[in-house]
């Protein structure tokens, strides 16, 4: 099996660098890629499946409050025994697999635009107790602000004027990690009805230490007779305070020694990390990453080495415009989801065996599911879905491979930056040449490329199948639907005599059965021209099945002999 390819045992062995940095120019490694793990996956429902290096596997649900783990099987266990496993809610972890769970929660709020943060298992060190809600943070006014102060080794930083936000582009402008302050997840109640922070049932809050016993108002990173009284931001842009001596009487504090005005007022905040590509930007990061990208622009235009100014900002794809009057510059900053789940009914507790699959040529797998995000021993892999489809690829050594467009799943552009002269340069691999292996190279391009082509024909396998339940996620469900509004229905259904039936769903798929045996899925948007063949926004292939079984992808813009078949299927 080549290197890189998903297959036996989950392992995919294209490269064993470090992780991307989580917030450049930071050299720190993520807190979740430890050794430990050897594949980590965030599917599209944002729940979380890890393979561990002893045959171990872990399952998160959606909104990280429940888990399952498995654990592994000895070597001499029999066959058919099943393994065991443990299933419970993340707040209440076992202490055996608290470690694992965090771990495992860092990578699931690292990609997804909301985190879950429950305060129990979170350790003191990372909280911070503030005495405000905080749920909108203001950016600078690019006229007021000195942008070129703001980019270091080729690097962006931008900073929200109280310093509860920060914005960093890398230096290949492809991807941008933001680091926020977020309230640690409420109960649902609390959540749903967001009352004010000076709420009694603040008073008595409990939080675990590092060593998973009980601390009553426990207060990180601050004595219990110190309050906060002023902030003011370091040259980095970070928040920094003042403490003096709290002035209440001891009959005013609790058997703890904290103030009690201090616990009824006050919310327990920790720093979010997170990482979007700019082909695919939140509405929130829009206005910071316009100026950070405003701020890149200033900077290329002072370098006489950077000749190719209006090139590079052509090429990178980005979602937002590089003029931030188009957005507002205060960001609400996402919110926790609660604590407990309001649809457990939806989690899903059984292992997509796609990265286990021993015969490559396998089409059947237990649970389709749409990939986000891969880690895999050093090497990032993200796809983004919807109407723009976008494949990156992450090796670790600060370059990129992307592919995008009509050339999505043939042809991989590779991205870098040349140490020394600091000088932008562009490779293009075609997926059907790949070059060889370099001998003493990081990792192998032809590997990774190969790697997420396979999980490229999975997402188009899961997004053409009739199974619609990755439409499924828990905390996105309405309440009063049960979810129902997330499943498509059956909108037309005809049948044509001598030639077979054809089915259109409310989510755009397309199911035609041929009375000679071949069925055919296929995506497509009826409300747009049938005139021509157009190049499908949310898929671009379709998926033929033989009267034998067999299946294989086809792409619409070329669809050779199977051009008839497409066609009549879009004119009816």
């Amino acid at each position: 099996m080549p290197q890189g390819v998903p297959g036996e045992g989950g392992r995919c062995s294209a490269a064993r660098s470090a992780p991307p940095r989580p917030a450049p120019p930071a050299p720190a490694a993520q807190p979740w890629a430890m050794a430990a793990e050897r594949l980590m996956v965030l599917y599209g429902d944002d729940s979380v499946e890890v393979h561990y290096a002893d045959g171990a596997r872990l399952l998160l649900s959606p909104c990280g409050s429940e888990y399952l783990y498995e654990e592994a099987l000895p070597a001499a266990a029999h066959p058919l025994q099943p393994a065991e496993s443990t299933r419970q809610r993340v707040p209440f972890v076992l202490s055996a697999y608290r470690e694992q769970i965090l771990r495992a929660l860092d990578f699931r709020n690292t990609f997804s635009s909301r985190p879950y943060l429950p305060s129990r298992i979170i350790s003191p060190e990372r909280k911070r107790i503030i005495f405000s809600d905080i749920v909108e943070v203001r950016w600078p006014d690019p006229v007021s602000a000195d942008l070129t102060r703001c980019i270091k080794n080729g690097s962006v930083k931008i900073s929200s004027v109280d310093g509860y936000a920060h914005l960093y582009l890398s230096e290949l402008q492809q991807e941008f990690t933001v680091e926020f302050l977020c309230k640690v997840s409420q109960p649902f109640a609390k959540s749903a009805n967001q009352p004010s922070h000076f709420s009694p049932k603040n008073s008595n809050y409990e939080t675990e230490d590092q060593y998973g016993k009980s601390s009553k108002n426990s207060v990180p990173e601050m004595s219990s007779k110190q309050v906060r009284i002023d902030n003011k931001n370091n040259e980095d842009g970070h928040a920094e305070g003042k403490y003096r001596e709290a002035t209440k009487p001891n009959n005013q504090r609790d058997r703890g020694g904290v103030p009690l005005f201090y616990t009824n007022c006050t919310s327990e905040y920790t720093w979010v990390t997170q990482r979007w590509s700019v082909s695919s930007c939140p509405e929130e990061w829009k206005y910071p990453l316009s100026l950070a990208l405003m701020c890149h622009s200033l900077h290329t235009a002072k370098n006489v080495l950077k000749t190719c100014e209006e090139n590079d900002r052509t090429s990178i794809g980005a979602d937002v415009s590089t003029d931030p009057k188009t957005y507002e510059a205060v960001s609400r900053l996402p919110a926790a989801l609660p604590v407990s789940c309001r649809a457990p009914h939806l989690h899903r507790w059984s292992f997509c065996d796609f990265f286990l699959q021993r015969n490559e040529d396998s089409e059947q797998y237990s649970y389709p599911q749409l990939i986000q995000i891969v880690w895999c021993e050093g090497v990032f892999y993200r796809f983004i879905h919807g109407r723009r489809n976008i494949t990156e690829i992450y090796p670790g050594d600060e370059s990129l491979l992307k592919s995008e467009g009509d050339f999505l799943g043939n042809y991989f552009v590779h991205y870098a930056i040349q140490k020394g002269i600091k000088k932008r340069e562009e490779k293009m691999y075609s997926v059907n040449s790949l070059p060889p292996d370099v001998p003493g190279s990081q990792y192998s391009v032809s590997s990774i490329i190969t790697a997420a082509t396979k999980m490229l024909q999975y997402c188009y396998k899961t997004k053409l199948s009739l199974i619609h339940n990755y439409h499924l996620c828990c905390w996105k469900m309405v309440p009063e639907t049960d979810g129902r509004e997330m499943l498509p229905v059956l909108l037309y259904e005809k049948v044509i005599h001598g030639t077979g039936r054809l089915l259109v769903y409310s989510d755009h798929k397309v199911h035609a059965a041929f009375w000679d045996g071949i069925s055919l899925n296929m995506v497509w948007d009826f409300s747009s021209c049938y005139k021509k063949i157009q190049v499908n926004e949310d898929v671009g292939w379709c998926k033929l099945t033989t009267p034998d079984g067999v299946q294989q992808l086809i792409q619409i813009r070329h669809p050779g002999i199977y051009e008839s078949l497409i066609m009549g299927i879009i004119r009816t």
